[in-house]
């Protein structure tokens, strides 16, 4: 997952040593003398490290047995490769503070969920961010972000303390949000507080933007076009990554004929029309999901990637707060994005804790992305316990889209009664609920629904070969005033229920939205399977 930077790693950096004194053995990779120093590449990168309780010693110490309190020592910062930083605590296992220092043993490790990531050489290095490779996870690397801002190619450039923490927040959310959804991206799960675990992919330098208001450098590209005309559907645009040349706008057909190839992958029209097709994708979902925080995606840029190991395209690199404009109530004038940086005429320190403020308000929200308010839930209702498989499915495809699903069993023919008193026993509770009636034969738990509730019912007979052509009318042919449409598929009345729920809740309606882009990718890659196969 290395965008377009370059960079390698000298190991003579890495000098920076601990005051800690001499007689403390040092963890793996580190050497030992007057103090701990980075040798070479091998020194393991703890990630989240929580020191030892008191009182706890390695079983295999021979100090294990000791009596008094542990004192901890903790080694300080040492400089790893690219201006990565662990932390190793060190126990001290005598109670008046001499000799006899040990490191943790791999047991304690493990015990306290600690992990330790061998770094390998840095693959790349850009403006904001360090990419290292991970030689004990093959076909992955560690995306470390630097505390820097940039604006114009790096023409502005500024340290901002705490930007790598913030960005990694943002874009693990973000990513976390979209791969729950069903997006296919690089993104394997945050790795400490400034770095994230990926998939190693090889970057295909092409930036998408997908604007949904013009604003910014399209109104300079397109003069007489007022700043706020609304694009629908929203616009994608694509940029050559070359900072030599300010990133020029490309055409499809430029992409096309550059026979760019990576991972084994030659990027023709069918993969150019997968990454529009998924970049529009992508900024609808979070499009939605910035709604109910009343904030107004204006505009979005990502990239892409060809995974090393699946060969397949994914989405990758990072989105942050670099990477969007967003607009709290649609108000340009409230923006928290980087656009308040570039708008900056001086660069003050007064400026840039304005400008980190914007990106910790947005670190804030983007976590709330990842939950909804909403609430729903969809209720089974099957007219006998031999239609309980047919049910089981709808359960099944109800999970998909994160939605509760409840199975009773109920009869409108044998026990009216009891099938009223059970709808009014989930109208009574106010959480949002959608019916599914399942009913062969003559189909009268549907119909006597949709005549007593305003709650969405929907049939879904689970028809037999012998009579389902009869059967079926029972569930089509209604009295007038009642609405339950009919599906025969499981899957459907799922679906049906989700495209209700999503409405108002933007998880729900990410998972529909991916499933549109995926199954749309499907065709579009076995039909150019079958090309080549024809060919």
């Amino acid at each position: 997952m290395a965008a377009g930077s370059r960079g390698g790693c000298d190991s003579s950096e890495m000098q920076p040593r601990s005051k800690l004194g001499p007689r403390a053995a040092p963890p793996t990779g580190l050497a030992r003398g007057g103090g701990w120093q980075a040798a070479g590449r091998s020194l393991r990168f703890a990630a989240g490290f929580a020191p030892l309780p008191a009182r706890s010693f390695p079983p295999d110490h021979p100090r294990g047995r000791r009596r008094g309190p542990a004192r901890q020592r903790d080694a300080g910062p040492v400089t790893v490769v690219g201006g990565l930083s662990a932390r190793f605590a060190v126990t001290d296992w005598r109670g008046d503070g001499g000799g006899g220092k040990c490191a943790q043993s791999e047991t304690q490790r493990h015990n306290l969920g600690v992990e330790y990531l061998k770094l390998g050489k840095k693959v790349n290095e850009g403006k904001t961010k360090e990419v290292y490779e991970l030689p004990d996870m093959p076909g992955c690397v560690l995306m470390q972000s630097k505390d820097q801002i940039t604006a114009g190619n790096a023409a502005r450039k500024d340290r901002m303390e705490g930007k790598a923490a913030i960005s990694n927040t943002t874009t693990s959310c973000v990513f976390q949000l979209l791969q729950e959804a069903g997006i296919k991206t690089a993104f394997v799960r945050k790795q400490s507080d400034t770095a994230f675990i990926a998939a190693h992919c090889e970057m295909i330098p092409i930036e998408w933007v997908c604007r949904r208001i013009a604003t910014g450098s399209f109104l300079k590209r397109n003069p007489g076009v007022k700043e706020g005309y609304k694009f629908y559907p929203p616009k994608i645009e694509m940029f050559y990554k070359d900072d030599a040349n300010n990133d020029p706008q490309w055409s499809e057909e430029q992409l096309i004929e550059a026979k760019f190839c990576f991972g084994g992958l030659t990027i023709g029209q069918t993969e150019v029309d997968i990454m529009a097709r998924s970049t529009q994708a992508i900024f609808e979902i979070l499009e939605k999901s910035w709604q109910p925080q009343n904030c107004t995606l204006v505009d979005l840029k990502i990239e892409f990637g060809v995974n090393v190991l699946t060969k397949e395209i994914v989405l990758a690199d990072v989105i942050d707060n670099d990477s969007w404009r967003l607009w709290p109530s649609g108000d340009r004038s409230q923006q928290k994005d980087k656009q308040s940086y570039r708008d900056l005429k001086e660069v003050t320190p007064e400026a840039l804790q304005m400008v980190k403020r914007n990106f910790e308000w947005v670190a804030e929200r983007v976590e709330l992305l990842l939950k909804t308010k909403s609430q729903g839930r969809v209720v089974v209702l099957m007219g006998s316990p031999s239609d309980l498989s047919h049910c089981e499915k709808i359960k099944k495809a109800c999970a998909t889209f994160g939605i509760p699903c409840e199975l009773r069993v109920t009869s409108a023919h044998k026990g009216p009664d009891e099938t009223l008193r059970i709808k009014a026993e989930y109208e009574g509770d106010g959480i949002p609920t959608v019916f599914v009636a399942v009913a062969g034969r003559s189909n009268g738990l549907g119909p006597v629904m949709s005549g007593n509730t305003a709650y969405p019912v929907v049939n879904c007979p689970p028809l037999s070969a012998d009579w389902g052509t009869q059967d079926v009318w029972s569930s089509l042919r209604l009295p007038s005033g009642l609405g339950c449409p009919t599906t025969l598929s499981p899957e459907g009345a799922a679906q049906f229920a989700a495209q209700i729920f999503g409405l108002n809740n933007h998880l729900v309606w990410a998972k529909l939205r991916s499933n549109m882009l995926n199954t749309w990718i499907s065709l579009k890659q076995a039909d150019k399977k079958l090309r080549e196969c024809t060919l």
